[in-house]
């Protein structure tokens, strides 16, 4: 198992770079999210990588974080996920991004992804459900910040909603308006969906 390389950045061609080692060129798949944050070609680099073999290829895939890497393999033990999708997923969100779109079940998120369409969306988030897509206390990961939605959420399931209507009515509520607004804002909404 390559858990991580560091060396010269040889070439950069979106999504794949070569990592020289001790004079081995290492192809990396990469994010590009991750192909932003590379430095300049000739300069040092290191990347924690999750190596992938099949029975026609062994393959190399490099994270400029453990979070990001955690979360890709997250995302290909869903069924229907290859490491290719898994890659278009960290290329078009964050991980951040990625987490708060599995708390809000939120299909649309996901499916502004080149690649995803809303089968594949549903299936992401369902399997995803209740699971941290990062390695959260990981060396460089960063704890995820509390949502202010994750209240509102945990409101209306007490009031008996489902966790379909909740997050539904949670989606597109201002972040920054008090907690008491957004629970009545929430409920306005599910009673005119009624």
């Amino acid at each position: 198992m390559i858990g991580r390389l560091s060396g010269t950045l040889a070439a950069k061609q979106p999504p794949q770079i070569v990592i020289d080692v001790n004079g081995v060129g290492y192809e990396v798949d990469v994010p590009m999210s991750t192909f932003y944050a590379l430095p300049a070609t000739g300069e040092r680099v290191q990347l924690m990588t999750h190596y992938v073999v099949r029975e026609d290829a062994h393959l190399l895939f490099g994270f400029a974080t453990n979070d990001e890497r955690a979360a890709f393999r997250q995302l290909i033990k869903v069924n229907g996920i290859g490491p290719k999708v898994a890659l278009a997923v960290l290329s078009g969100l964050s991980v951040l991004e990625l987490n708060q779109a599995v708390r809000l079940q939120d299909v649309k998120r996901l499916t502004r992804v080149p690649g995803i369409g809303p089968k594949t969306a549903e299936r992401l988030l369902l399997e995803l459900k209740g699971k941290t897509v990062a390695a959260t206390g990981a060396p460089g990961a960063l704890p995820l910040p509390p949502s202010p939605a994750d209240d509102v959420v945990n409101a209306l399931l007490a009031l008996g909603y489902s966790e379909k209507e909740a997050a539904a009515a949670c989606k597109n509520l201002p972040v920054d308006q008090p907690l008491n607004d957004s629970i009545r804002q929430a409920l306005k909404l599910l009673s005119k969906a009624k």
